[in-house]
């Protein structure tokens, strides 16, 4: 397996994470959370859980936290950037596969 494929399982294995992604996204739109505000964003999510989840995230450099609560690095911020250009390929795959299931 080459490095960049290493790479990509890395992340993959990362975001695969349950409420990773969530987590992300919450923290996407640039304003610093804190973990009481956070756990209500991503919803659902049990304080274990979300503890978890930042550490791994900060240890990746995907989150940080500065005094008004937890945001994305830079380094996060564009990997949320790219995970945001799926939300069109998602949603022209899901009209394609809803066309194809009505025989159109």
């Amino acid at each position: 397996m080459s490095k960049d494929q290493q790479a990509v399982t890395q992340l993959f294995e990362l975001l695969e994470s349950r409420y990773a992604m969530r987590v992300l996204w919450a923290l996407s739109d640039g304003h610093p959370q804190t973990f009481r505000l956070l756990q209500d964003s991503v919803g659902g999510i049990t304080p274990n859980t979300l503890n978890t989840r930042i550490k791994e995230l900060r240890a990746a450099r995907l989150i940080d936290h500065n005094g008004s609560g937890y945001r994305l690095t830079p380094q996060g911020a564009d990997l949320a950037r790219r995970l945001a250009e799926m939300r069109g390929f998602a949603s022209r795959w899901q009209q394609r596969a809803a066309a194809r299931a009505n025989g159109r």
